[in-house]
Parts: structure tokens; sequence; C-alpha cells
């Protein structure tokens, strides 16, 4: 199970480097601003799961300063559709506490603890967009990212079940249809790219 997860890692790390700084086209600002902090948070996840403690703390603290920057912008009167999220402010404010955290783990060494810590804010951040109705290509990455985690940690318990392999094999069906997403739903900058299609074949063919 090793090749998906590299190179799935392979396309979080270009497709954060391919959209740093390039505007998301979002129907509104939050959701721009949100998708201009994933660029950084999803270098913070490749680099924390890395062994360079250097270029993780770099990483998270340029995630963390730019969510700090939605978070000064929009928290305390967020537009349309956000405004009418009773739970915006109370999920801007846990995101800011999962990096401090994560931080604080990254300066001691512990570059997996911050790793699995700040898996927090890609939840938190989905969540918040399901809430009000929004859709991005971020969420088709999540949703491969949640059904090649659950394949690659409890697939062994899963094969022991009665019927293991049919379970298996429905979950990896699962996975197949949303590696075909990322292809699909990838933004024209990423389309156009000969190493991310390289990258998304070598994806399609470990399923």
């Amino acid at each position: 199970m090793t090749l998906p997860i590299q190179s799935f890692l392979k396309i979080i790390s270009l497709a954060a480097l391919l959209t740093w700084g390039v505007s998301a086209q979002a129907a509104d600002p939050v959701t721009e601003m949100m998708q201009t902090t994933n660029a950084p948070y999803r270098m913070a996840l490749y680099k924390t799961n890395g062994k360079v403690q250097e270029e993780a703390q770099q990483a998270v603290q340029q995630a963390q300063a730019a969510w700090g920057k939605l978070a000064s912008q929009f928290a305390a009167k967020p537009a349309a559709p956000y405004d009418r999220d009773a739970g915006f402010a109370a999920s801007v404010m846990e995101v800011n506490q999962v990096y401090e955290q994560a931080v604080q783990q990254v300066n001691a060494g512990q570059l997996a603890q911050a790793h699995h810590t700040l898996e927090r804010v890609r939840d938190v951040m989905a969540d918040m967009r399901q809430r009000n109705g929004v859709v991005v290509y971020s969420d088709h990455m999540n949703a491969y990212h949640a059904q090649m985690e659950m394949i690659v940690v409890h697939g062994a318990e899963t094969l022991a079940q009665p019927k293991g392999m049919l379970l298996m094999t429905g979950q990896v069906g699962a996975l197949g249809y949303l590696v075909k997403q990322l292809g699909l739903q990838a933004p024209a900058s990423l389309k156009k790219n000969d190493e991310f299609n390289g990258l998304l074949k070598a994806l399609e063919q470990s399923v």
C-alpha cells in the first residue's frame, strides 16, 4: 500500500506548489481565502510527514500565518454564505488552536504527532464548507485521502472478516471512483501539468 500513499503525497505537494498564490476563483471571498490557505496547509502536512524538522517548522509557520490572515479578516464578520453560519467563528478558532499545538509539537521534534494534529484542519475546513453548501477541489482530495487511509490502516482487519475479500473489493472500488474524480475535477492549472498527469496515472494504476 506504500505506492498509493507516496503517489498521493506527491500530488498534494505538486497541487500546493501549482496553486500557491493563484486565485481559487471561488464564488465568495471566504472560500477564496480558505483555498489560499489550503496550499501552505498541504505543504505543512507534506513536510511534517518527512524527517527534516527545520523544513517542517517553516511550512507549519507559513500555514499558520496564512490562516491568521483569514481569521483576522473574517472571524468576526464573515462574508456570505458563511455569514449565516453560527459556528463559523468557533471553527476558525479551532483551526488556530490546532496550528498552535502543531507548532509546539514540531518545535519539540514530534513531526509525526504534528502531522496527525494538522489533519484536524482539513476536517474543520471541509465541515465549514459543507455546512454552507460550498464544494472545492480539495474536498475531492480529502475524500480520496480518507478512503485510502481506511484501506491502508484497516485493510488487514477487513480481510480477516467474513467475506473480507468482498468487503475489500468494494472499498477499493470506491477508491477507484474517487481517484477518477481527482482527474475529472482537477483545475486547469493541474490538468495542463505533465507531472500531475503522470502522478495521477500512477495513482490510478496503484489502485
